[in-house]
């Protein structure tokens, strides 16, 4: 907590009687929206109407210097000119809305003093008058207009924001002044008050003499009009009604009052008129006469020859005390050549009035503007002939010398603009214009105006398009001006200077014009002192000391006997005598000296370097004998080295402690919820922001000016020697290496002070601020009090603005109000503006000093997204400010990300590392509330940092800084391991696979090494970079590897990754053929099993000739793979253990089977991969059989193949697997069933098939049909694939008879040379008697010789053969068939005569055989 050093305190106390400084409030956007409402009576105008001035005046509220009060630093000013009035309400803690309002008043002119505003509790009354009417405005009172005593929000409504409402038509709030028949002229002054009983009262001076008093009854009640004409001999005439019932009797001119003034006091309301015979008349409204006539003149000494000319200009202002229950008056005497201010008070004794003298003060300025009367001082506003503003006050009671206190206007911008050589004039014109304290936004708008010759009206423009509009005018004037195509750069720029000072003149004429004093205000309640000028408002503020001897005139500053600075004698005496040098050296300083001085600090050139050249300057151009002059001023010089010890430490703003924190706040209750919100709002508006933060920019550049003088003051010490300075060398040297040293950096700390304070705020887009604030959050600075970002207050604002609304405000009011800690006397605290508003220039200065240690300000401006002002701070104070160096090295950093130069901010942010355990920035922002945090605070804010690149997507970035980390982590290895592990993540973002390969081998902790392997492994693989992944060393990895990309092939898509591909490229590069062919066996058993697709299938079969090719590589006694046995729980990563895949309870099997493996040879791979290459066949050829042919086994498979017509194939995998070739042979013999009964589109079929099988060539001489072609398909396959027995032969031959199909005669000729008997009895078992008896017959005859080679018989039937047979019981059964039916007794009988010859035969033979034996 930091609170007001003492020697500052006393010397704002001190100062409060010295001088004031006037700081402009005008606006930056475009004017006031006067809402505009006219009165219209239906009058005319007076003939000769005497046009009056504009004036102006303010009314403050009666609790506007109460904290808790809703109406606190609240007022409400107004201005006239000709039939218009201009009332604006302003506070300066919240925003008022609707607070402007124009009323006019049609064919009336408002009087000088014709406007007074009053309060009730419920009410603001306005009383207007003019020249021919007098009004009445009802307004709510702020109280009565929020619901809740105190209002939170920034913004309120103003008194007018329903004054549109208003009837002011109404003859209840509007009244027409009665004139009498012959009366010229109209009143020329007016005042208006409020009576206890609510009635309006207006008194108007009348054109002839006297006053016309005129009532209106409250405006709440029922009630008629009165007016009342009181006369010098106090004869009274009532007018009743419109016209008057009495006529007055002449009155001397002399009676015309110039000045009126009203007031209850006690129980009567005293009138107060000053007139044009000087005298004073006091008229009492309850007696209606006049109690008291006081020639003025008489207070003024040597008054010769004034009586007799009308007075002109005369001024008359009261002052109530209410304390002290006293009225004084004041009264000016405007008097050629000097005039007089004379203060009175009232008394009353025993019903008798008299005015008591308390002082006549003298002033030698020409025209008095307007003056205001407190119950200490005089505030008087003139105008000299030359047009400029002069403003004094006084205390008249306790200023027995007579010397009026000094105000330091603002001066009018230059005249001219000084443009350096390497400088753009359209540039430097825009900066100078568009200076937050130069030029109203009014007076650019009407110069802009003026410029485009009125071509359009500008409303509600922007500051930024306000500039835009500005130079796109210029340019275009001056490019519709060039006649010539071709000239040179320098032709140019003088026509750029041309144009842009034309435009600049005419803003200098309208801010000349706005600047004109109307009228000052000031609060009883609160002191503030306004200026009421026809643009803007100002106010005054207190000089501190040194100001105040640096800025006094010259006669004040040579009269100058001592000085609030110190309180020793001799040294005030060396103060001013020193002081006194500087000014002459300031005169003496050109314009091009002090642009080069602040071009060298803006350079960041040494500022002693600057002042030696400046000083070699003067002196060789010294016509004027200026230095001479100085030298003997240092004569009576005594101590100059305390002397400006005395002078720095008054502008030294550096403080023991931080300037932060809110100090303590009273204690919880309703009364101190009412405090907090009210110091929350305290000087919050955006005039208090604007003139707070100009009166620092002021101070600012004041003393950098003070500093420059000084400095070039001390380079003159030395160059004038020992003589110069008492004490000789000791002293010089003091001066050389601790003034000089310090007064430069003073120089440069308030240089960089008055560039802040004009450097506007950059507008944000949103997206920025979140953006921010998102980057903010990641570094934990987001709930820091410094980046607490809100909406602006003004459009556009400086950056010190900006600070002061979002920071420094809350906390300088929490400093100022630490002291009083219980709620009851805060609630009693009073504002008091000087010393409020002093307090907080100060205080906000001390927050920007660059020497303190508090970091707010670069924080704000971070919080804010303000990079630009940003890097101008970091950069100003880069040379000389030894406090925070750290941080704003930090804060470079920051600037340099968002302007995208990464590799900048890494340096600035290496730099900063080193200052990490000494600015307390740095270290709330190495802190973490993380137990398991980094073992160094250096650690913490290099993890910061690195979080924030990541934030925003800087991978290059965050590998050099973590590269850097790693040596501070030397003891860390859980820092180390981070480290690595980000290094490791960012190398493979950016695609360098290898240098993350490093950082992974180089990870000291085991789980992160594993992660980042894992990681490493699945991004490569989806990326498709497989060779970097299978060349990699892995050392003492090589087991973990596998596992990884094991584990991913079993848990992801088959088709959509290729982990086991890439694993079998690892064990293939590594030379491990077996885990190779393992592999890929199991990925071809897992694709059969889950990729059901033809594509599926040819992976399938691709993999299971890989693995084939893998064992082949090896010895045949370690050609073998383990595969899981049949109905083996398979465990995939993620799978359930109780449950199958259908989510069903799975049966457990039991160690023993879990266990259970099968050990697969070559030849049993050989048989897997033509089982697959099967299925894959029948895929190509029928895409349906996919989804069944990927389980199917192989006697499956067999039928598939069959089905389809692939017999080849399938007749293969039954040679493979040792399978029976009968189902292949019955499905082709029901092919040409089908074929020899089908039709066209079976032939078409046929032929699709017949295509995927191998048939023998066969020549023919035509062309054969699809059946054709099948039937010689089945009679190569019976060649082909002999049987025992002629089974296939036998099937066949079944299948056909089956289906009632003739046996084609190859087929019977090739079976009974093989099994005669057999076919007989397939003939008998389909009732074929005829074939069978046939096929007997001849059996029987090839038995006997005749064709026995078709039969397979190699001998026929003879005594010398071998035995020969017949199947007799094969032939009973025909015989016994055929003799049973009497269709066949024909062929029964051919039948027994054949075998009763060949049992002849047989009988012969037998006995032949016997007898040869």
């Amino acid at each position: 907590m930091m609170s007001i050093p003492k020697v500052n305190a006393a010397k704002m106390a001190a100062v409060l009687e010295r001088s004031f400084i006037e700081i402009c409030g005008f606006e930056r956007e475009t004017p006031h929206r006067f809402r505009e409402i006219t009165v219209n009576l239906g009058l005319n105008a007076l003939p000769g109407g005497v046009k009056f001035p504009d004036s102006a005046g303010g009314f403050h509220y009666e609790e506007s210097g109460k904290l808790l009060s809703v109406t606190s630093n609240r007022f409400v000013h107004w201005s006239t000119s000709g039939d218009t009035v201009w009332l604006v309400e302003q506070s300066m803690d919240t925003n008022l809305l609707n607070n402007a309002v124009k009323v006019k008043f049609s064919q009336c002119t408002v009087l000088p003093g014709g406007v007074s505003i009053q309060e009730t509790a419920n009410n603001v009354l306005v009383f207007i008058a003019t020249n021919q009417t007098v009004h009445r405005l009802v307004l709510p009172h702020p109280t009565r207009m929020y619901r809740n005593e105190l209002v939170t929000e920034s913004h309120m409504q103003s008194i007018f924001t329903d004054v549109g409402k208003l009837s002011l038509q109404d003859p209840a709030h509007s009244f027409v002044i009665p004139t009498q028949a012959g009366q010229t002229g109209s009143p020329s002054a007016a005042t208006a008050w409020l009576s206890r009983q609510g009635d309006a009262q207006y008194a108007l001076a009348s054109p002839a003499g006297g006053i016309l008093v005129v009532t209106l009854p409250p405006h709440d009640l029922q009630g008629s009009v009165s007016v009342v004409e009181l006369k010098r001999s106090t004869v009274m005439q009532r007018l009743a009604g419109w016209m008057p019932t009495a006529m007055r009797g002449e009155q001397s001119p002399g009676d015309l009052a110039l000045s009126l003034a009203a007031r209850e006091y006690e129980d009567d309301t005293f009138i107060f008129a000053l007139c044009q015979d000087h005298k004073l008349r006091v008229w009492s409204y309850r007696v209606q006469a006049c109690l008291l006539e006081v020639d003025m003149l008489e207070y003024m000494p040597a008054c010769k020859g004034v009586k007799q000319v009308a007075g002109q200009g005369h001024k008359l202002r009261l002052s109530f005390s209410d304390a002290s229950a006293e009225l004084c008056l004041a009264v000016y005497l405007a008097v050629p050549n000097r005039g007089q201010f004379t203060v009175l008070q009232l008394a009353r004794a025993d019903n008798r009035c008299s005015l008591e003298h308390i002082s006549s003060l003298f002033t030698t300025q020409e025209t008095l503007v307007d003056f205001a009367l407190t119950s200490t001082d005089i505030w008087a506003l003139w105008v000299d002939d030359a047009n400029t503003t002069v403003v004094k006050y006084i205390n008249y009671e306790h200023n027995t010398a007579g010397q009026w206190n000094q105000v330091f206007v603002q001066p009018p911008p230059e005249d001219e603009v000084h443009i350096g050589v390497d400088q753009d004039p359209r540039e430097t014109y825009l900066e100078v214009l568009f200076s937050p304290l130069r030029f109203t936004a009014s007076a650019i708008v009407k110069a802009l105006q003026i410029y485009r010759r009125g071509s359009e009206r500008i409303i509600d423009v922007s500051w930024d398009k306000l500039k835009r509009d500005v130079t796109v005018a210029v340019e275009n004037e001056l490019q519709s001006s060039v006649t010539e195509f071709e000239f040179s750069q320098e032709e140019y720029r003088q026509l750029q200077v041309e144009f842009w000072s034309r435009f600049y003149a005419c803003c200098l004429q309208y801010q000349e014009a706005l600047s004109m004093p109307l009228g000052l205000t000031v609060s009883p309640q609160t002191a503030m002192v306004c200026l009421l000028k026809k643009g803007f408002v100002s106010f005054l503020l207190p000089c501190f000391a040194v100001d105040h001897l640096y800025l006094s005139n010259d006669k004040y500053l040579f009269s100058e006997d001592d000085t609030p600075i110190t309180e020793d004698a001799e040294l005030g005496h060396d103060v001013v005598q020193l002081v006194q040098c500087l000014r002459l050296l300031s005169d003496a300083v050109t314009g091009d000296m002090a642009y080069e001085m602040e071009q060298a600090l803006e350079h960041l050139q040494s500022p002693e370097r600057a002042a030696e050249l400046v000083l070699d300057n003067l002196l060789a151009t010294d016509n004027d004998n200026v230095i001479s002059d100085i030298q003997d001023k240092l004569q009576n010089v005594r101590n100059p080295v305390s002397a400006m010890f005395v002078l720095a430490s008054q502008m030294d703003l550096e403080t023991d402690t931080e300037g932060a924190g809110e100090g303590p706040l009273p204690p919880a209750g309703h009364s101190s919820h009412n405090v907090r919100i009210s110091l929350s709002q305290l000087y919050g508006s955006s005039t208090a922001v604007s003139v707070i933060c100009q009166a620092v920019c002021h101070m600012a550049m004041t003393r950098a000016l003070f500093c420059r003088d000084l400095l070039i003051l001390q380079k003159l010490y030395l160059h004038l020697g020992d003589n110069m300075i008492p004490g000789g060398g000791a002293q010089l040297l003091q001066l050389q290496q601790d003034q000089i040293p310090r007064i430069s950096q003073l120089l440069s700390s308030y240089h960089l002070l008055k560039n802040i304070s004009q450097s506007l705020a950059s507008s944000i887009p949103m997206d920025t601020i979140d953006a921010n604030l998102q980057h903010l959050s990641v570094l934990e600075l987001s709930d820091s009090p410094a980046l607490s970002t809100s909406g602006s207050v003004l459009s556009p604002q400086t950056v010190v603005e900006l600070f002061y609304q979002t920071v420094a405000r809350k906390a300088i009011i929490s400093q100022i109000y630490s002291q009083q800690q219980s709620p009851m006397a805060l609630s009693n605290a009073l504002l008091h503006w000087p010393h409020i508003v002093s307090s907080i220039v100060n205080l906000l200065a001390q927050f920007l000093w660059p020497n303190n240690s508090g970091f707010q300000f670069p924080e704000c401006l971070m919080a804010n997204c303000q990079y630009a002002q940003l890097q101008e701070y970091v950069r100003l104070i880069q040379p000389w400010c030894q406090m925070n160096v750290g941080s704003s090295r930090f804060m470079l950093g920051q600037c340099y990300l968002a302007n995208g130069e990464g590799h900048k901010a890494l340096q600035c942010f290496q730099e900063a590392s080193t200052e990490v355990e000494k600015e307390d920035f740095l270290i709330r922002l190495s802190g973490t509330e993380d137990e398991e945090a980094a073992s160094t605070p250096r650690l913490q804010y290099y993890n910061k940092v690195l979080r924030l690149l990541e934030d925003m997507g800087l991978p290059e970035l965050i590998i050099q800084l973590a590269t850097m980390a790693i040596t501070e982590a030397a003891n860390d290895v859980r820092s180390q391991a981070a480290l690595w592990t980000r290094i490791f993540k960012h190398h493979l973002d950016l695609g360098h696979n290898h240098q993350a390969y490093e950082a992974l081998t180089q990870n000291p902790d085991a789980s992160r090494q594993l992660d980042c392997l894992r990681q490493l492994v699945v991004v490569l693989c989806e990326r498709s970079q497989l060779h970097d992944l299978v060349q990699f060393s892995y050392v003492n990895l090589h087991d973990e590897v596998v596992s990884i990309i094991e584990s991913r092939a079993r848990a992801v898509d088959l088709m959509s990754h290729n982990y086991y591909e890439l694993l079998y490229a690892f064990h293939i590069n590594r030379h491990n053929y077996r885990k190779a062919g393992t592999v890929m066996f199991e990925y071809g058993m897992r694709l059969g099993r889950e990729v059901r697709t033809q594509r599926g299938l040819q992976k399938q079969v691709n993999c299971y000739l890989a693995s084939l090719n893998c064992l082949r590589l090896i010895r045949s006694e370690y050609a073998w793979i383990v595969q899981p046995a049949s109905g083996a729980v398979y465990e995939r990563p993620g799978a359930s253990p109780k449950r199958n895949c259908d989510g069903e309870f799975a049966n457990d099997p039991g160690p023993s089977v879990r266990r259970q493996i099968d050990i697969l040879e070559l030849k049993d791979l050989e048989k897997e991969y033509i089982l697959a290459r099967c299925r894959l066949t029948l895929a190509q050829h029928h895409p349906p059989s996919a989804a069944i042919a990927g389980s199917a086994s192989a006697v499956e498979m067999v039928a598939l193949l069959v089905q389809i017509g692939l017999f080849d194939c399938a007749l293969s995998l039954c040679k493979t697997f040792k399978l029976t070739l009968t189902p292949v042979f019955e499905g082709l013999a029901f092919k040409c069933i089908k074929l020899q009964y089908g039709g066209e589109e079976c032939q078409n079929e046929t032929w699709n098939w017949l295509a995927a099988n191998q048939l023998s060539t066969i020549i023919t001489t035509k062309e054969s049909s699809a059946t054709d072609e099948v039937w010689r398909l089945l009679e190569s396959y019976l060649e082909r694939y002999s049987s025992p027995n002629a089974q296939h032969h036998r099937c066949v031959i079944n299948k056909l008879l089956s289906h009632g199909v003739p046996l084609p005669d190859w087929l019977v000729n090739a079976y009974k040379r093989v099994d005669a008997a057999a076919l007989l009895r397939l003939y008998l078992n389909y009732d074929l008697l005829v074939e069978a008896a046939e096929l007997v017959v001849e059996l029987v005859d090839a038995l006997l010789g005749k064709g026995h080679q078709y039969f397979g018989i190699e001998k026929p039937l003879s005594a010398t053969a071998p035995p020969v047979w017949l199947p007799y019981t094969a032939i009973d059964q025909l015989l016994q068939a055929l003799n049973e039916t009497q269709t066949n007794a024909g062929l029964y009988n051919k039948l027994r005569d054949k075998l009763d010859g060949y049992h002849k035969l047989v009988e012969q033979t037998s006995r032949r055989k016997i007898l040869a034996l």
